[in-house]
């Protein structure tokens, strides 16, 4: 235990004091509508003034951006509104093995497809990670949030607010299935009239995600969220697919089955949960991908069809179904 003590008093306390790797720059967020979650101060478990979260650039190439955003204290949404809104509001989670929160790939790449074909109106979430002092359950409070701000503001955007969909990537998808899967667990107290809202999002689409924190996790995630050697006791109250539930909204799950890094028994054992509970899902495996591929698909590759997969998934009247 002294050990661990001291490992924990060493540990950065936020991500700012962790140094820059080499060809690692600061960045700019990127562009769209700032929407925080709560006021200001107001975060549950967060005391003292909130520091500004650092945008770091991995990539040297102007045109292929690789960002990722680290040090939140105090969550908030980008929103990427289209020209021509189809109605539909999509919370969008991204991955990071949480340890940050990757922007390009699954963040503004989405938006020529997504936002400005589709017309899709995105709510692409910057939520807290795992750090010393700081309840594990802050990634899931941040997620039915941001579904209940996203739902307050429908109205008055003209989107469907009933319609409020979740899609989450990799580390991500572990958030938005446990938001799938625990959208009514208390994780926090209620600060105003817009956590009398629900936080049960209409649909779910999990790109990649963790799912099991037990023999085959991404030891990278379980590690920051749970620590080096969780018991089985916790790595089931964070294993998601022991918490399936009838009502939960119904789920797509894609995954390429050449991920060596999240492996796709993730969504497999997913899917087959999904199936026992009699929740409506779909399971599309690719035969090749790898992890963390987000918008960055051959356009020759079968797996460039996913994101029309998930829109139709997500904007049901689109084929038909309702």
């Amino acid at each position: 235990m002294l050990c661990l003590s001291v490992l924990l008093l060493l540990a950065p306390a936020h991500a700012a004091d962790v140094p820059l790797r080499d060809g690692q720059r600061l960045a700019g967020e990127v562009a769209g509508e700032r929407l925080p979650l709560w006021p200001d101060g107001q975060v549950p478990g967060e005391s003292g003034p909130a520091r500004a979260a650092r945008v770091v650039e991995r990539s040297a190439d102007p045109a292929r951006p690789d960002r990722f955003v680290d040090g939140i204290d105090a969550p908030y949404m980008i929103v990427h509104a289209p020209p021509h809104p189809n109605g539909q509001a999509v919370l969008v989670i991204p991955g990071g093995g949480y340890q940050r929160v990757v922007i390009d790939k699954e963040d503004s790449e989405l938006v020529p497809d997504w936002v400005q074909r589709a017309g899709f109106t995105l709510f692409v979430l910057r939520y807290r990670l795992p750090q010393p002092g700081r309840d594990r359950q802050a990634a899931l409070a941040d997620a039915q949030r941001a579904l209940r701000v996203v739902r307050e503001q429908a109205a008055r955007r003209g989107l469907d607010g009933d319609g409020v969909a979740v899609m989450g990537f990799s580390a991500g998808g572990h958030v938005a299935a446990r938001l799938a899967t625990a959208f009514d667990a208390p994780v926090y107290p209620a600060r105003d009239g817009i956590d009398r809202l629900s936080a049960r999002p209409a649909r779910a689409v999990l790109v990649y995600p963790v799912i099991d924190m037990g023999a085959h996790a991404h030891s990278g995630s379980r590690a920051r969220l749970l620590g080096q050697q969780p018991d089985a006791a916790l790595a089931g109250a964070y294993s998601v697919q022991q918490h399936v539930r009838a009502d939960m909204p119904p789920t797509m799950l894609i995954h390429a089955n050449d991920d060596r890094v999240v492996s796709v028994h993730n969504s497999e054992v997913m899917a087959k949960a999904l199936a026992a509970a009699g929740v409506e899902h779909e399971l599309h495996l690719f035969a090749h991908g790898g992890h963390g591929f987000g918008m960055r698909v051959p356009a020759t590759a079968t797996l460039a069809s996913w994101p029309l997969l998930a829109q139709r998934w997500l904007a049901p009247r689109m084929d038909g179904r309702e």
